[in-house]
């Protein structure tokens, strides 16, 4: 029986990679220095990119180049979060590294069905689910190619990026 791929392993080895988030608050370790800053006022400056989210978008930045297509799309409840305010003020550098974002409010997600968790799809195989416990923290991923749970994100996410608005013309 092979191994499971790790999500580098999969991203460096995709031809697509989307990813589709469901929570309008995230407390994820590495995100709450960045968001304590955003909340003192602090903002990404278009013109240093140095300075932006890495490694992650040096990883985007290598797949694009080699011709992975990423997508993004995030369902949101409105009047967002301030956690949300915070990912829409800073996606500017997703798209500049090469993600394709858009965004979906909840309400015309009703007549979808969703997984029960955010997850990334690559290649409509291989499913990377993250899971949260309620505060937002993670607890962690699975990496699964059940062909039930891709068949469903597949499925799901193309719905959701059939309904959903391109962050350049999404607004808050």
């Amino acid at each position: 029986m092979p191994s499971t791929p790790t999500f580098d392993e999969l991203m460096a080895g995709c031809t697509t990679a989307f990813h589709l988030e469901m929570r309008d608050a995230y407390a994820v370790d590495y995100e709450t220095g960045p968001f304590a800053a955003w909340r003192t006022g602090y903002r990404h400056d278009p013109a240093n990119r140095a300075a932006w989210w890495r490694p992650w978008l040096d990883l985007v930045v290598d797949a694009v180049d080699r011709g992975v297509e990423i997508r993004r799309a995030r369902i949101v409840s409105e009047p967002v979060s301030e956690y949300t305010r915070f990912l829409y003020d800073s996606t500017f550098t997703n798209v500049a590294a090469g993600e394709d974002v858009r965004w979906l409010p909840r309400r015309q997600a009703s007549a979808i069905a969703l997984p029960g968790n955010d997850f990334w799809l690559f290649d409509g195989e291989w499913v990377h689910w993250n899971h949260f416990a309620g505060d937002g923290s993670s607890l962690g991923e699975e990496i699964t190619s059940d062909p039930v749970s891709a068949k469903l994100c597949t499925e799901a996410f193309e719905a959701v990026w059939a309904r959903a608005t391109p962050h350049a013309e999404y607004k808050i």
